[in-house]
C-alpha cells in the first residue's frame, strides 16, 4: 500500500428508510466503509420502512448478509406502547403539533435501543463509528434527538465499550430540514426510494407530522418531493 493510500473507517449506519437517514446513507457511502442496520420495533409502517431500507441498500450496492446489511427486530417497544407509532389505540396527529410539547409520536427512549444494537454490531465487526440521522432543528422535538443526548451517549461509549474508541456520528444534527434536502440533492441521494409517512404504506398521507416536515423541507429547498402524497400540506 502506498503512503498516500488511506484506509477508511468502518461504520454501522442506522437506516430507517426515511429522508434524513437516506441522506446519511449517501454521506456514509462517501465517507466510510459502511454497513447498514434497520430496526423493526413494531412501528405502524414497519414493513414499508423495511422496503425503503432494502431499496436504498440495493441502490448503493450494499450486499445482503451479516456483515453489510441487517434488519434487527424487537417487539418490546410495541408491547409497552405509549406512542402513536407503536400503539394502535393512540391516533397519529394529522393537524400539526404543538412545538412546545413532546408529541405522542415520540417512542420512549427509542434511540437508545437502536444505538445499543448498532454499537453491539459495530464491536463485533470492528467498526469504530455508528452513524444516525438525528436532527435537532426543524424536527418533532424528540428528547433523544437533542445534542446533549449524543454528547452523553458518546461519553457512555468511552467507558462502556471494549476499547472506548467507538463513537456516534450525527452529521445532520444541527441541520435544517431544507438544508438536509439540499445536501441530499447534491449527493444524489435516492429520495424516491425513501419513506417518511407515519400512517400509510402505499401513498404518503401528507397530513402526519413527518409528512408535513418533509414536504415543507422540499418546498423551502426550492425542490419537489419525488414521493407521491394523498394530500400535500406545506
Amino acid at each position: 500500500m502506498s503512503a498516500s493510500t488511506s484506509v477508511r473507517e468502518s461504520a454501522v449506519v442506522l437506516l430507517s428508510g426515511g429522508m434524513d437517514s437516506c441522506v446519511c446513507a449517501a454521506l456514509a457511502v462517501r465517507d466510510f466503509d459502511a454497513s447498514f442496520l434497520h430496526v423493526d420495533y413494531g412501528q405502524r409502517t414497519a414493513a414499508r420502512e423495511a422496503r425503503a431500507f432494502n431499496a436504498i441498500c440495493d441502490h448503493y450496492g450494499v450486499e445482503s448478509g451479516v456483515q453489510r446489511r441487517r434488519i434487527a427486530r424487537i417487539d418490546f417497544l410495541s408491547q409497552i406502547g405509549g406512542s402513536a407509532l407503536t400503539d394502535a389505540a393512540i391516533a397519529v396527529p394529522e393537524d400539526g403539533i404543538d412545538p412546545s410539547l413532546i408529541p405522542v409520536t415520540y417512542v420512549p427512549f427509542r434511540n437508545a435501543h437502536l444505538l445499543a444494537m448498532a454499537v453491539s454490531w459495530a464491536e463485533v465487526i470492528g467498526a469504530t463509528v455508528v452513524v444516525i440521522g438525528a436532527v435537532a432543528p426543524d424536527s418533532s422535538g424528540y428528547p433523544d434527538c437533542r445534542p446533549a443526548y449524543y454528547e452523553a451517549f458518546n461519553q457512555l461509549l468511552r467507558v462502556g465499550t471494549r476499547d472506548g474508541h467507538l463513537r456516534v456520528h450525527t452529521p445532520l444534527l444541527h441541520s435544517s430540514k431544507a438544508g438536509i434536502v439540499r445536501l441530499g440533492l447534491e449527493l444524489d441521494a435516492p429520495f424516491p426510494l425513501s419513506w417518511s409517512c407515519y400512517i400509510n404504506a402505499d401513498v404518503a398521507c401528507g397530513r402526519c407530522d413527518s409528512c408535513r416536515l418533509r414536504l415543507r423541507a422540499f418546498h423551502d429547498a426550492g425542490s419537489r418531493d419525488p414521493v407521491a402524497y394523498a394530500k400535500e400540506t406545506v
